[in-house]
């Protein structure tokens, strides 16, 4: 096993040199003979050298280059022949623009390189990393050159640049080499996620930042917080301290997240799921629970008729704006118990009365569900975030309409009502893959649910999967944005955080895979497997 995956992540299959300089110049060259014995290079005579320089010399040969393996598979790779490349202490990083000057540390500190910073010059072994001017091409494409003796990573940005470091990172793995050619790539998702529920289990924030350093590696670009619930409140708040949980994570903690996730090219997206999975600000806030007719609480509802209610979702909306700057904003709106009753109406007539006054004869319950969701989507709008919303926190047949920049992040089809995919997709809507069938790691697998594996989602699930084991309709390839693996903790003490990170580790690297790259895989699950043991 250890000799074929040598010749699986692209080492060189010609003859090596044994010595290790920097130029690796093949055996037999004027600058690798040595002198005879009793004279010196530096005492040769012109005459000689020269007599050397006319003679021919025998030159090395290799074979062709192997395609590299890596986690995810790269797009395509030109074959060449050549020694390829091996990191040495002595070889330099160099970048050519000073944007790159984080890339360019980070690869280096781990491939024990010498950073050398912004560089015109050319030497031997250096790895180089570029932005290209290459307008219109995918942000998150690069390309790497391996040739002699050097390396070239570039791209249109420094995600791009970011990418083929991994890619090389995996290539030289444990005393591996980079094979000769040249590597294009580029994802086949913009969006790659995998979201950590946080509320209802703490996860400390070292086990979270060792998943940011694991995602960055296989290339994910998002990491989704949810950390309110019914369970608990986990991340601190100045403007609502009284909801947190005594486990949970300071502003302090989850700077340096967002902070490590930025250096990796991860926007980390948070999620306060509201009207619904509110249990914990309820249990600080009983006043705004919502109650049925007869007074019963339901669980986990706040009552959307009260303006308070409002008030105090968008006052954490607003704080948690300013902790987590990235770009994309998740707002549940799922799960909303008033909903799930034979005639909400009836059963939370407070509620009718507040949609119709609002909206008018004929709204109802949905209405003004939807038009909590839209009220909270402006309250996040004005923070210029991209949002997405649980598919079944969309409703039929309302006369209120979810905001048209609403994504849908559809993860069931067993919500009551229940709506296709091919639903949102014909109306437009983008969407993003959450399908609980494949990619919902439920702690203690209450509900039928079970853990997922990794050779399930390999030869089984891509993107347009988006419901059970059936795909949507090759049309919508471009509409469906991406997916993310999720890992959620109902049962929060059936495993512990060590478990979670072992179970989760063969599903992340499947994913990432078919995010990467929607086709088939080019290698069997036996040897993805194997790959993913060698590389770690």
């Amino acid at each position: 096993m250890a000799g074929g995956l040598v010749v699986a992540l692209g080492a060189g299959l010609g003859v090596w040199a044994s010595s290790d300089d920097d130029t690796a110049t093949p055996a037999g060259s004027a600058a690798s003979r040595r002198a005879a014995p009793g004279t010196s290079a530096a005492g040769d005579s012109a005459a000689s050298a020269a007599a050397r320089a006319a003679s021919p010399t025998p030159s090395r040969s290799y074979a062709l280059s192997t395609t590299p393996r890596t986690i995810p598979a790269v797009s395509a790779h030109t074959p060449a022949r050549g020694p390829g490349w091996k990191p040495q202490s002595t070889r330099r990083v160099v970048v050519s623009d000073a944007a790159l000057a984080d890339e360019g540390r980070l690869v280096a500190g781990e491939l024990g390189l010498t950073y050398a910073g912004e560089k015109d010059d050319v030497r031997a072994g250096d790895l180089r990393l570029a932005l290209n001017d290459d307008e219109g091409a995918n942000p998150e494409s690069y390309t790497m050159t391996v040739r002699g003796g050097r390396v070239t990573i570039s791209a249109p940005s420094d995600a791009g640049v970011f990418y083929g470091t991994r890619t090389l990172k995996q290539e030289v793995h444990a005393g591996g080499t980079a094979p000769e050619g040249v590597v294009r790539d580029r994802p086949a998702k913009p969006q790659r996620g995998f979201t950590l529920d946080i509320a209802r289990k703490h996860f400390t924030a070292a086990w979270i930042e060792d998943r940011v350093r694991e995602l960055g590696d296989l290339k994910y670009n998002q990491l989704g917080l949810h950390f309110s619930d019914d369970q608990a409140f986990r991340i601190e708040s100045d403007s609502h301290p009284e909801i947190v949980a005594r486990q949970h994570l300071t502003k302090a903690e989850v700077k340096r997240i967002v902070d490590l996730a930025a250096s990796r090219h991860i926007t980390v997206v948070p999620e306060i799921d509201s009207p619904g999975h509110l249990g914990a600000v309820l249990a600080a806030h009983p006043e705004l629970q919502l109650r049925n007719a007869s007074g019963v609480a339901t669980r986990g509802a706040i009552d959307i008729s009260k303006d308070d209610s409002a008030s105090l979702l968008d006052d954490l909306l607003d704080e948690y704006a300013d902790v987590f700057p990235g770009a994309y904003w998740h707002l549940g709106g799922d799960e909303y118990q008033a909903l799930t009753v034979s005639s909400p109406a009836a059963s939370y007539p407070q509620l009718a009365a507040a949609a119709t006054a609002r909206y008018g004869s004929g709204a109802g319950v949905a209405d003004l569900t939807t038009g909590w969701l839209n009220d909270r989507a402006d309250t996040v709008r004005a923070h210029d975030r991209t949002m997405r919303v649980w598919n079944d926190g969309f409703f039929r047949g309302t006369s209120v309409k979810p905001a048209s920049d609403l994504v849908v992040a559809y993860w069931t089809g067993k919500e009551i009502g229940a709506r296709t995919p091919t639903e949102y997709l014909s109306a437009g809507r983008k969407v993003l893959n959450y399908n609980d069938e494949y990619l919902y790691y439920v702690l203690g697998e209450p509900n039928d649910f079970a853990y997922p594996t990794g050779q399930r989602i390999y030869q089984q699930w891509t993107p347009r999967v988006l419901r059970g084991t059936t795909p949507v309709a090759a049309k919508y390839h471009a509409q469906i944005l991406g997916g993310s693996f999720s890992v959620w903790c109902d049962l929060a003490n059936s495993q512990t955080q060590a478990q979670v990170a072992a179970g989760i580790r063969m599903p992340l690297r499947a994913t990432s895979q078919k995010l990467w790259d929607a086709g088939t895989p080019p290698l069997t699950w036996t040897q993805f497997k194997a790959l993913a043991d060698h590389l770690g």
